[in-house]
């Protein structure tokens, strides 16, 4: 499970296209998101590297992780 804070999300649009990234490095991902903190949170055993690539490739840096 990864905590990640990622910037530029505001919309259900935003959430999509993290939940598309994610999923399109392991398609068996579970994504949860929270527009008001900024919050996305990953049950994958993907290493954490390429899923944090994803989402930055999307257009969402990733700030932090946990």
């Amino acid at each position: 499970m990864y905590q990640l804070h990622v910037e530029n999300m505001s919309c259900g649009h935003c959430v999509g296209a993290v939940t598309k990234a994610v999923q399109a490095v392991d398609a068996g991902a579970k994504v949860e998101i929270d527009l008001a903190t900024k919050s996305v949170r990953i049950d994958s055993a993907t290493p954490l590297a390429p899923l944090k690539s994803a989402i930055a490739d999307a257009g969402y840096p990733v700030t932090s992780a946990g």
